[in-house]
């Protein structure tokens, strides 16, 4: 043999390899395994808490719009008796007139009142629609504005 074949011989034989110890593989697979199921578990807590908060986000909203749709209808009922009473006591003018010119000025009255009442009746519901909105709106905007602050935090 030569020299270089001897050589290799030898260094094969004084080279150690590493032995596969399968306790230390099997802790740390546990230790994975453990890992994984302690973030999954954690997960599934942020996520339920996230749910039940939306929950009641969407209880509370549905809430507060069956209370401002309950206004708002209340509201146009108002307005519309209001409109049929002036009309009614409108007709009942006319029936009592007794010329012509007497007529035009109960018809112009009548119509000035009515657009006077129309903007009237316009400016509440703008009222209680503007409240109705901020009103639902409360409830979800806050839980957006918490939502966005944990995801700052975190």
């Amino acid at each position: 043999m030569s020299k270089t074949t001897t050589k290799t011989a030898e260094t094969i034989e004084n080279v150690e390899f590493p032995s596969f110890d399968a306790s230390k593989a099997t802790d740390q697979i546990r230790a994975f395994a453990e890992k994984g199921v302690e973030q999954s578990k954690e997960a599934y807590a942020k996520l339920k808490t996230g749910a039940e908060e939306t929950q009641k986000v969407l209880e509370s909203t549905y809430e507060t719009a069956k209370t401002v749709s309950s206004d708002v209808s209340l509201k146009a009922i108002a307005a519309l008796r209001a409109n049929a009473e002036a009309g009614f006591s409108h007709l009942e003018a006319l029936v009592g007139a007794k010329t012509l010119s007497e007529v035009v000025e109960l018809q112009t009255s009548f119509l000035r009142k009515r657009v006077e009442m129309a903007v009237e009746q316009a400016k509440e519901f703008q009222t209680v629609a503007t409240k109705a909105v901020e009103d639902v709106s409360k409830p979800v905007k806050s839980a957006f504005e918490k939502a966005m602050k944990d995801v700052k935090a975190a």
